[in-house]
């Protein structure tokens, strides 16, 4: 009779708990293998960091590969919320895979949270939010520094895809009004292995600066290309490339590139009453102890800033819903969309129904390679 009632007063437990009996479950594709695999498998590492719990629930996470692939990307979203029911989705960290799980998102009803800048747009992704920061707030900063740097004239040299169209467009758009222009503009693929000829072409007209748009490791051969044609003028490169890799592969040819960022990547140049000094301590600390000193990435760091953002949220979605179900996802969506600013390693978002970008334009700093190291502008 005593272990009926102990099991009974344990169910009745359970009942009253409601919504801290069910595990979470996230779902996340990412590019561990094919050219983008630089920038997935330092995300895997940050999610292995993930807390096991969060507003005393357990947290399930299941990780897929997406190969940098598109399709697979689709595939991966649609299993993780149709088989393994999961409340949020992950990834990817490409733009064309990241865009693809979107419109997973999208269809399904399910918060998703991208590694990749897209469009989010509400009218095109009402599902998901950018963890990077966009290309828009990005080429704010490169802006700036070019106007500074006396720079009147720019080559583009991107990837043939929707990362290298939208930070021309927002490009574009931050130029308006300046005394900037572009004067040439030439596209690679991800998996090209030389641009001899685009660096020929962009080059010909002797700009003042040329900004790559490349990511990882990727980002150094288009850099070495120009080096090699005889380039002198400022060479810029996006936050898509704001990794030690970019010094690793490139050596001295991308010695005093600029490079955008979020602030975490110079943490201790920070002045102490920055928004993410504290924030970007605790991620650097804690992820050197485990990886190496110099071994933080922005990749690693956006994931880092997804966690922040689900302790965030999901101990004010649990107060009205349990996860595993539609009112559980609605939840989290306007946890977020309704809780401020939030101070990341990468800058402070502040997420609206009307903003899924969340970064504001002072996010972005502009880093120099000097010496083989970064040094804050």
């Amino acid at each position: 009779m005593k272990l009926f009632k102990t099991t009974v007063a344990t169910a009745i437990a359970a009942l009253a708990a409601g919504v801290a009996q069910a595990d979470i479950n996230i779902g996340v594709s990412l590019s561990l293998t094919g050219p983008t695999s630089a920038l997935g498998i330092p995300i895997k590492n940050a999610i292995g960091m993930y807390p096991t719990s969060i507003g005393g629930q357990k947290l399930n996470v299941i990780i897929l590969d997406d190969a940098t692939d598109p399709a697979s990307a689709t595939k991966n979203a649609r299993r993780l919320v149709t088989d393994d029911k999961v409340d949020i989705l992950l990834g990817s960290v490409a733009t064309p895979p990241a865009n693809a799980v979107a419109a997973v998102a999208s269809e399904t009803g399910t918060m998703h949270l991208t590694f990749a800048p897209i469009d989010v747009s509400t009218n095109k992704a009402p599902w998901s939010y950018n963890m990077p920061q966009s290309t828009l707030v990005m080429s704010h900063a490169i802006v700036a520094h070019m106007k500074k740097q006396g720079v009147k004239t720019v080559g583009f040299l991107g990837y043939a895809d929707a990362f290298g169209e939208l930070f021309l467009r927002d490009m574009k758009v931050k130029m308006a009004g300046t005394d900037l222009k572009f004067v040439s503009e030439e596209r690679f693929a991800r998996t090209d292995t030389s641009v001899t000829g685009q660096a020929l072409k962009v080059t010909a007209g002797a700009p003042d600066a040329i900004l790559i748009v490349a990511s990882g490791s990727g980002a150094a051969m288009p850099h070495k290309a120009l080096i090699e044609r005889g380039y002198k003028g400022k060479i810029y490169q996006t936050h898509g490339a704001a990794s030690r890799d970019l010094m690793r592969v490139g050596g001295k040819d991308v010695e005093g590139a600029f490079v955008v960022a979020g602030p975490g990547m110079v943490a201790e140049q920070l002045p102490a009453n920055h928004p993410s000094k504290k924030v970007a301590m605790a991620h650097v600390e804690s992820w050197e102890k485990v990886y190496g000193p110099n071994t933080r990435n922005p990749f690693a760091g956006h994931a880092y800033d997804a966690s922040i953002v689900l302790q965030k949220i999901i101990p004010i979605a649990l107060k009205t819903a349990q996860p595993g179900t539609k009112e559980f996802r609605g939840a989290l969506k306007a946890a977020l969309e309704n809780a401020g600013p939030i101070p990341l390693f990468h800058g402070t978002v502040n997420y609206t129904a009307t903003n899924h970008a969340g970064y504001t334009d002072d996010t972005g700093v502009i880093m120099r390679i000097t010496n083989g190291d970064w040094k804050l502008q």
